[in-house]
């Protein structure tokens, strides 16, 4: 299977190999149906570094059956007395959706969407987004997954709730019109418990798939999704709110702007940690060792002429001498002159009982 690295989008921001994690902040419904509510989420989502906020889009009547539009749903996170009401209550209209874009864009952050039906979807792309997004829910509805593909927008798919057959299917029905796809690793869990999180699937799905992988988490707290940047994820998505005690199922699972102001932070750094694949020694390395390393140095004052034994040495800082690390190099050569207590050892001091000095020998070391 031919490995997609990247995918870059019309605007020009590349997702995948070598370039910054794309983090997205999942507005969702956290809008609460209020277009100067979800203004506000971009200012600040935008903010906080995030590169892209994503929305979704509902069509009730073509979501929901009859009966499941008129199911009670009276709880204390209920936006309407039935179901229906409650999800047309958290929608917004497509031309508030389209002034929202342009902020966004004007703030240099991405927009775009997922659709959870045929309507929807025929809106947002009304919209003419720079990517798409297929939700976990949505992954095994192979008809509407076709249909996205066939827009030829860069799409991220979600694979919480899937397996890898199922997301297999999804994946070469994208596949068949185009090959600008981002996979991410969810569980769908609201919350979900750190021990159910499973990062190291990320790596499952690049190598079974070959194309660019993140992470969209529903955990509390930053640290999975930190480590994910750490693992390699090119997408990392969180829930994003203005305020986690807010009416509704996914503020508790949200970011405020300040957590997501430090998850970016620390992604950014993670990434920086990440660059040295080698192991060297930095020049800033090599000026902390000459003070804070030891060299050998004579253990008492010497007469020239003496064969240097273990007890006629030690170690002292700071390196100014001939590094411990050639202790049984330095033992056995006799002084080519005196010497005194606490003098760093130099390899021009020693000689070899044949007449070669150490210091010559030592190239060899």
């Amino acid at each position: 299977m031919e490995q997609v690295k990247s995918v870059t989008l019309r605007s020009g921001v590349t997702i995948g190999e070598g370039h910054p994690c794309f983090v997205v902040a999942e507005i969702g419904n956290n809008h609460q149906g209020d277009p100067e509510i979800a203004a506000r989420m971009i200012r600040e989502a935008a903010r906080t570094g995030a590169q892209a906020v994503k929305f979704q889009k509902r069509h009730t009547e073509s979501l929901l059956t009859r009966e499941g539009r008129a199911a009670p749903y009276t709880g204390c996170n209920s936006f309407g007395p039935t179901y229906g009401e409650h999800r047309d209550a958290l929608e917004l209209s497509i031309e508030e959706m389209a002034e929202l874009k342009k902020l966004a864009e004007s703030l240099g952050v991405v927009f775009f969407a997922s659709a959870w039906d045929d309507p929807s979807l025929d809106e947002v792309l009304s919209l003419d987004v720079e990517l798409l997004k297929i939700s976990s829910a949505e992954l095994v509805n192979l008809p509407l997954v076709a249909k996205y593909a066939a827009a030829n927008v860069p799409v991220i798919l979600s694979t919480g709730m899937s397996s890898l057959e199922e997301i297999e299917a999804a994946v070469d029905v994208i596949r068949s019109y185009h090959d600008k796809l981002i996979l991410l690793h969810c569980n769908s869990t609201y919350p979900c418990p750190e021990e159910c999180i499973g990062l190291p699937v990320m790596e499952t799905l690049s190598e079974r798939f070959g194309v660019p992988v993140g992470y969209s988490g529903h955990e509390r707290g930053l640290g999975p999704s930190v480590a994910a940047a750490a693992l390699g994820a090119h997408v990392v998505e969180r829930h994003f709110t203005l305020d986690k005690t807010l009416k509704g199922t996914d503020h508790q699972v949200s970011l405020e702007p300040s957590d997501l102001e430090a998850l970016v932070t620390m992604i950014r750094e993670t990434e920086k940690a990440m660059q040295v694949r080698g192991k060297i020694v930095f020049p800033e390395e090599q000026s902390a060792a000459k003070k804070l390393r030891k060299c050998i140095v004579f253990s008492r004052d010497l007469p020239a002429g003496h064969v240097v034994t273990s007890a006629d040495l030690t170690t002292r800082c700071p390196r100014a001498g001939v590094s411990p690390m050639y202790w049984d190099e330095v033992v056995g050569g006799v002084l080519r002159h005196s010497v005194k207590h606490e003098q760093p050892v130099q390899w021009e001091m020693l000689e070899k009982h044949d007449g070669e000095t150490l210091e010559a020998a030592s190239a060899r070391y």
